[in-house]
């Protein structure tokens, strides 16, 4: 495959560091996870807040996934909903300022946001609105949005609407393409199963799990029999194991790709976003999984370091020497 377009809900993301973990206790956040809340919802977990320190930037899992793999020289392409207002027109700006292909829709409600409650160590706990991004539906996605991409890459919020998520699978199978998807909350996992297992069987040919979320998907606690049971659904498997490297089972075949050395997180928020970028597109430079996974885990060890999800330009120039590097086999982790 040589492009990928990914399908998603757009948000604007608002990053806030969180001196304990009261405020997911006081409003049922689950730890690490991500719920969905309304607006007025979110609107007094801003008011608890209200002192915290706060960042906003472009988010929403897919697009980031997108915008990391246009800096790496790949075609992509995004589908998602905003609303007509001012964070819509923002959003869209940026989708278009990366050189991705924009099938940015508009709704009728105000345009998503999502709360990125940063832990001490790094762990974020997602609160989301959807807002416009929550009418996306399945009569919005046409097989011509498809054409002249070779690679469907889901992200796994998306879940929550199964006949959005079935029917871009099914169309974009039909329409001769790779699925790829990432499962993205352990609790969405729990939550939707079965419909996740036959939609998988069916449609997936590529997924991405955390340790948590493979756990919820296979009921096993072992990265390697996790990856085994995941493995009987997809042609190749990624479960991402933090500062333990990542596992990837392809063909068979069970390959380990270490962490980048060193690192130290302040904010896991879109690590496994940029993880995937840089998998995908180091599939779509024809690199064998464990030169993928290598430019994942480079790209992951980047942004864990980094609040938010913006990758400042000197650190992609650390990217692209690491990632030449991999490209001709002379760094491998």
């Amino acid at each position: 495959m040589k492009s990928v377009i990914g399908l998603g809900n757009a948000l604007t993301d608002i990053s806030i560091h969180i001196e304990s973990n009261s405020v997911l206790d006081h409003f049922g956040l689950p730890h690490g996870g991500m719920k969905a809340v309304d607006i007025r919802e979110q609107e007094n977990i801003d008011e608890y807040l209200s002192d915290s320190k706060r960042k906003t930037y472009p988010g929403g899992s897919a697009s980031n996934t997108m915008r990391a793999m246009a800096k790496l020289g790949i075609k992509t392409g995004y589908i998602g909903k905003v609303g007509h207002d001012k964070t819509g027109n923002i959003f869209e700006q940026s989708i278009l300022d990366a050189g991705i292909k924009s099938f940015v829709l508009r709704g009728n409600n105000p345009s998503g946001r999502c709360f990125s409650l940063i832990s001490h160590g790094g762990e974020r706990t997602l609160c989301t609105y959807l807002g416009a991004a929550a009418e996306l539906t399945q009569a919005d996605i046409t097989k011509d949005m498809f054409k002249g991409f070779d690679c469907l890459y889901l992200e796994g919020f998306l879940v929550q609407d199964h006949d959005l998520i079935y029917n871009a699978g099914k169309m974009a199978k039909e329409s001769g393409m790779t699925v790829a998807l990432d499962l993205a909350s352990y609790n969405i996992v729990e939550e939707n199963l079965n419909f996740i297992k036959d939609f998988c069987k069916k449609y997936v040919d590529i997924i991405f799990a955390n340790c948590r979320e493979a756990e919820a998907f296979s009921c096993q606690t072992n990265p390697i029999e996790a990856l085994d049971h995941l493995g009987k659904y997809c042609t190749i498997v990624v479960i991402k194991d933090g500062a333990y490297g990542t596992y990837i089972k392809y063909r068979g075949h069970v390959e380990h790709v270490r962490a980048m050395y060193g690192v130290r997180c302040i904010d896991s928020t879109g690590a496994g976003d940029i993880f995937a970028a840089g998998f995908l597109a180091g599939l779509c430079k024809d690199l064998f999984v464990t030169y993928a996974g290598t430019i994942g885990a480079i790209m992951a060890g980047e942004i864990v370091e980094t609040e938010g999800t913006i990758i400042s330009d000197e650190s992609w120039k650390k990217i692209y020497d690491l990632v030449h590097q991999v490209e001709n086999g002379k760094f491998l982790l």
